[in-house]
C-alpha cells in the first residue's frame, strides 16, 4: 500500500514545490515508485517536471471533481520511476465547484483509493493556502511535510498549519501524522538562519528532519529547464539534499 505524503505551508516561497519536485526525483532514483499530484493551481510541480501545462486536458481537477479517474490523468515524465497527475490553472475554480458537494473534504482520498497499492509513496504538492484543495490534500494524506525557510518570519504561520491539521485530524483523518518540518533554503553564513534552526529545533526537536536543504543556485535553475535536481545536476548540494531526505523518509518508512 503507497503511503501518501501531502507537502503543505499555506505560507508561499518556502520551498514547497522544490521539495515535492525533487523528494519524488529522489525516491524515483532510489527505486521507489512514485506518484506526484499537483495539486496547486500554480501548476509549477508539474511544468517543474517538463510537462506543457497548457497542453493538460485531464489534470487534478478532473480527478477531483471524479469525471476521470487518476489512471486516465497520468502523464510519464523525464523523472525515473516517477509519474505524474498534473495540474491546469483551472484548478483555481474547484473550491467553487466542490463547496455543495457532499463529502467534498473527501474527493481525492476516494479517487485516490483506486490506485494507492501501485506505488510506494504518492506525494502531494498543496497550494498555498488553507482552503479546500489543501484540505482534500490532508484528508487523503498519510502524513505531512512541512517545508520552513530558514528565515525572519519562518514560524509565523506555523502555528495556523498546525492547527489546521489537528482539525483535520479531529474531523476527518485521524491517522494523519506529521512527517516532519524541513529546514529549507539555509545559509550558513547567515546568523539568522542558524538562529532560525536552533529555534525550529529547540521547539519541535524530534519533529524535524536532520538533512536540511541548503541555499542552491542550481535547484533554483533545474525547474527553468522542466527538470527536477537529480536530472539537472546530480553532483550539486541540492540533489545531495534531497537525496538524503528521500533516504531519511524511506529508513522512517521501513
Amino acid at each position: 500500500m503507497g503511503k501518501i505524503i501531502a507537502i503543505a505551508n499555506q505560507k508561499g516561497g518556502v520551498g514547497k514545490t522544490t521539495t515535492t519536485v525533487n523528494l519524488a526525483a529522489s525516491l524515483g532514483v532510489l527505486e521507489k515508485k512514485v506518484l506526484l499530484i499537483d495539486a496547486d493551481p500554480q501548476a509549477n510541480a508539474s511544468s517543474g517536471l517538463g510537462i506543457d501545462v497548457d497542453s493538460v486536458s485531464i489534470g487534478s481537477y478532473q480527478v477531483l471533481e471524479h469525471s476521470h479517474t487518476p489512471l486516465e490523468a497520468i502523464v510519464k515524465c523525464s523523472a525515473p520511476n516517477v509519474d505524474v497527475i498534473p495540474a491546469h490553472i483551472d484548478l483555481v475554480a474547484i473550491e467553487i465547484e466542490l463547496v455543495d458537494k457532499e463529502n467534498r473534504e473527501y474527493m481525492l482520498k476516494q479517487a485516490l483509493n483506486s490506485i494507492r497499492d501501485q506505488y510506494d509513496y504518492i506525494l502531494i504538492d498543496c497550494a498555498p493556502s488553507l482552503g479546500l484543495l489543501t484540505l482534500n490534500a490532508l484528508t487523503a494524506a498519510d502524513s505531512v511535510v512541512i517545508p520552513i525557510q530558514c528565515e525572519y518570519f519562518a514560524l509565523e504561520g506555523l502555528g495556523k498549519l498546525l492547527n489546521t491539521i489537528k482539525s483535520v485530524q479531529k474531523l476527518h483523518n485521524p491517522e494523519l501524522d506529521i512527517e516532519g518540518l524541513l529546514l529549507t533554503m539555509y545559509d550558513s553564513r547567515l546568523r539568522l538562519s542558524n538562529q532560525v534552526v536552533e529555534e525550529v529545533q529547540k521547539h519541535f526537536n524530534d519533529m524535524v528532519f536532520s538533512t536540511i536543504i541548503q541555499r542552491n543556485v542550481k535547484l533554483s535553475e533545474a525547474p527553468s529547464f522542466g527538470e527536477s535536481i537529480i536530472n539537472f545536476d546530480a553532483t550539486s548540494k541540492g540533489a545531495n539534499n534531497y537525496l538524503s531526505l528521500a533516504e531519511e523518509i524511506i529508513k522512517k518508512n521501513s
